[in-house]
């Protein structure tokens, strides 16, 4: 195995009842510590980004929150290493495609990713209070229950790329919590790609669900986390939502899998 594999991490999480209580007492630190920095954060946003207008608001907001996430994350033991930063080219805005198997996801792609940019992302967290003001602005939100909401995020997503910010999506729709390296993916951001001629981004997160696992209630693991970007893909004339699809989870399952198995 290579030194610095993936696999091989200064945190690991071991079994037993050692860890399950250290594992809850490290998730309310987090929750302590995220409340505490979301309130120092909220001032600042309120002052100096919530009432500009769009692209400079979340262009604003999305550089102050890599300062809050960065605070967050390393004091949580979790700190973030980004590879592929350079594949951005300037003046280009693309659509992101994420893996997703934590609700820790989100917080590490949207001031990860390089500019500004919005996520898309469920109706409901936009209800908690305070924390609901700096969810909206990142995010697009969608009710995945309803149809007429499903087809108003599409047009807003179009508007977020012309406004020229990125846009991220997690083609798998919900958490993977399977043992494959990747769920298999919906059509919504290829379709995105095929009407706007925006290229797409492959990002892939490792080492989230170690972190927080979807297994486990009220649980957290101090884990070194890394995101890679790859490559962009073209959108080629012939391409169909199914075939550009089929290309770029191709693409981001053998990455995967070429960095845990080393």
């Amino acid at each position: 195995m290579r030194k610095n594999s993936l696999n091989d991490q200064k945190y690991l999480v071991r079994s037993g009842i050692g860890s399950e209580i250290f594992g809850r007492i490290w998730a309310v630190w987090g929750i302590l510590l995220f409340v505490s920095t979301m309130l120092l954060f909220l001032i600042p946003f309120l002052l100096f980004c919530y009432f500009l207008k769009e692209p400079h608001k979340t262009n604003r907001f999305i550089r102050f929150s890599r300062i809050w996430m960065a605070v967050f994350l390393t004091g949580i033991g979790c700190p973030l290493r980004i590879r592929g930063r350079e594949k951005f080219r300037k003046g280009q805005t693309y659509i992101v495609v994420c893996n997703h198997n934590s609700l820790m996801d989100v917080p590490v792609t949207s001031p990860g990713i390089p500019g500004g940019n919005k996520t898309i992302a469920k109706t409901s967290f936009a209800k908690v209070p305070l924390f609901g003001l700096m969810y909206r602005t990142g995010s697009v939100l969608v009710d995945r229950n309803s149809e007429t909401s499903r087809r108003e995020s599409f047009t807003k997503m179009k508007d977020v790329l012309d406004m020229g910010l990125h846009m991220c999506l997690y083609p798998e729709g919900t958490r993977n919590k399977t043992n494959q390296p990747l769920k298999s993916f919906h059509n919504g951001a290829f379709r995105l790609a095929i009407t706007t001629g925006r290229p797409i981004m492959p990002a892939l997160i490792f080492n989230s669900r170690k972190a927080l696992p979807a297994n486990k209630t009220f649980f957290l693991w101090p884990y070194r986390l890394a995101m890679h970007f790859l490559d962009p893909v073209t959108v080629l004339p012939d391409d169909t939502a199914d075939s550009l699809k089929e290309r770029v989870f191709a693409i981001m399952e053998s990455y995967y899998l070429s960095q845990t198995t080393k």
